[in-house]
Parts: structure tokens; C-alpha cells; sequence
């Protein structure tokens, strides 16, 4: 039987594949890593490693090959513990035992099992198609050194084009280019008048202006009864929070429920994320805010928080 088949396909799966009165081989992730020496990428991947104090059988490796073989549970223990003694026998005579994909055992001076792990096969399912590759270095230095060379030995020249002279082509440039300047400066002379032009009368219409209002009388025969209105402002520096909305309109509907509550609530304006802010009430003096606050909190609205601000 080639119990290693077996094993290494439940390493696939499990962390811990134990072999019953011989030891348990294990499995541990380890991430992505650069040889930054030799520019070479290793996927991440499950490091193996045996442990000769793991032998109680926990019929992972037994279930698993009696439903493959499709035998009873006790016949694939023994098929186990056969393959077991043929390698324990291998490893008392001095010889080393290779398990296909898993790795190779040996007996120490002590008759300790050693396990040298084979690297080649990766048994970490989601580094499926990750290879370890090599990337060669970017020698940008060398390049521009290279380039800097090159410039020394081969200067970079410009040789102009030779075309044959039309004369009346020159001359034809050369009266273009006099009409341009003079309807330039023909232009600017204009738009420097009509300026001028303009201040003059806007000064000459602000001095009228200002003679005609302080010559001006006005007489009122029926004057109007004053009334005063008395305008409440918001104060207070403290403003108990009910929460912010980044459409304006949504404001008025919670403001209209807290009202409804009986708060003095009200917009404050928007913050620095662009929310419009709503507040329960505002108060001047900290321990009633507090006291509010902590109201709110426990019979209306938990996220309730304080603002301390100065409103414009």
C-alpha cells in the first residue's frame, strides 16, 4: 500500500494527518517572500513538519482510506500498522525512507526520527498556479550612465533644411506681420480711450448723484406707526447633536419630529464633510447641556452627542 498517497492527499486538507503509533506529520502556512540576494519571488505556502509525539489515532487516516479502497475501518488499521513496521524496520537498519511529495526520514545517533521535508510540491490550495519565479534587477544607474556615454561620443546636432529662397514670399511675411502690429497698437489705442471715456462719465454721473441727495428734502404727510418685532436668536455654544444628513431636505423632516417632542430643534449648517447638521436644542451653560445629553441618551436617541461651537 503506498500510504503516502494517502497522506499527502489529506495534507491538502488538514493541518494534522497522524499516523497511528508513529508519529504526526504537520502543516503551517507561511506568507509570500523576495530573496532580495538572488531576486527571486516564493509563493505563499504550507511548510511540513513531523512530530514523533503525536501517535494517538484519531481515524482521520483510516476513515479516509477505507472509503478510497472501499473497506472495512479495522482492515485499513492493519494496512497501516503493516506499512508502519516496514519503515520502522528500514529506519532501525540505518536506512532512510522516502515518502513520495512528504519527505524523507532517518534515525539519529539518539534513535530520534529526523524528517527532511521536500519542497517541491506546494500543498496550499490557495497559492493553486503560483510558481516560484526569478526577476531580474533594474539596473536604472547603469542605464543612464550608458546613455551619458553615448551623449559624449555622439553629440546631438541639428542640421537646419535647405530650401530654395522665394523672395516675394519674405516680403509678402514681412508687410503681414507691419499690419498686425500697427492694427495692434491701432486696437489698443482704441479700447484706452473708450476707457478713459467712460471713467470721466462715471465720475461726472457720481458727483451729480451726490449733489442731488444732499439737496434733497422729503416730506412725509401720513408717517407709518413704528412697530417693533422682537427676533429670538439661537444661543449657546453647546448643541446637543440629533444627527447629520447630506440631503438638506431630510433635515426638515427630522426637525419636524423633534418639534412634534417637544425640542427647540433647528439646523446649525454644514460641517466639514458637507452634512447638515440638527440639533435637539442649544444651551449657554455646560452642566444643562450635560443634563440634557444625557436625557436624550437615555429615553430618545443613545448617538447622541455634544457639539461645542460658537455659531455665527
Amino acid at each position: 500500500m503506498q500510504l503516502e498517497t494517502y497522506i499527502s492527499d489529506l495534507l491538502y486538507r488538514y493541518e494534522c494527518v497522524i499516523v497511528p503509533e508513529f508519529g504526526a506529520f504537520l502543516t503551517q502556512r507561511v506568507s509570500a517572500k523576495i530573496n532580495a540576494d538572488t531576486n527571486t519571488f516564493f509563493p505563499p505556502k504550507k511548510v511540513i513538519s513531523f512530530n514523533e509525539q503525536i501517535q494517538n489515532n484519531d481515524g482521520l487516516l483510516a476513515h479516509y482510506i477505507a472509503d478510497v479502497e472501499k473497506i472495512p475501518f479495522e482492515i485499513a488499521l492493519d494496512k497501516i500498522k503493516n506499512r508502519i513496521g516496514s519503515i520502522k524496520s528500514q529506519l532501525v537498519e540505518k536506512e532512510s525512507v522516502s515518502l513520495q511529495n512528504i519527505g524523507k526520514l532517518a534515525l539519529n545517533e539518539e534513535g530520534k526520527i529526523i524528517f527532511e521535508p521536500f519542497n517541491h510540491l506546494n500543498y496550499l490550495t490557495d497559492a493553486f498556479g503560483l510558481n516560484q519565479m526569478v526577476s531580474p534587477a533594474i539596473s536604472r544607474e547603469e542605464y543612464k550612465r550608458e546613455l551619458e556615454a553615448i551623449e559624449k561620443v555622439i553629440p546631438l546636432t541639428i542640421t537646419p533644411e535647405r530650401r530654395k529662397t522665394r523672395p516675394y514670399l519674405r516680403y509678402a511675411a514681412i508687410a503681414v506681420l507691419a499690419l498686425g502690429v500697427s492694427g495692434f497698437l491701432g486696437s489698443k489705442y482704441y479700447v484706452n480711450q473708450v476707457e478713459n471715456h467712460n471713467q470721466i462719465a462715471q465720475e461726472t454721473a457720481n458727483t451729480q448723484l451726490e449733489h442731488k441727495i444732499q439737496e434733497a428734502t422729503f416730506v412725509i404727510e401720513n408717517p407709518l406707526t413704528a412697530v417693533s418685532l422682537t427676533v429670538t436668536k439661537p444661543v449657546g455654544s453647546y448643541h446637543i447633536i440629533a444627527g447629520a444628513f447630506r440631503v438638506e431636505e431630510n433635515c426638515d423632516k427630522i426637525i419636524a419630529d423633534l418639534k412634534a417632542e417637544g425640542f427647540n430643534a433647528r439646523k446649525i449648517g454644514v460641517n466639514k464633510y458637507g452634512l447638515h447638521q440638527v440639533v435637539y436644542n442649544s444651551f449657554e451653560n455646560r452642566k444643562e447641556a450635560l443634563d440634557a445629553l444625557r436625557n436624550i441618551r437615555e429615553n430618545n436617541n443613545p448617538h447622541a452627542w455634544m457639539l461645542v461651537k460658537d455659531l455665527e
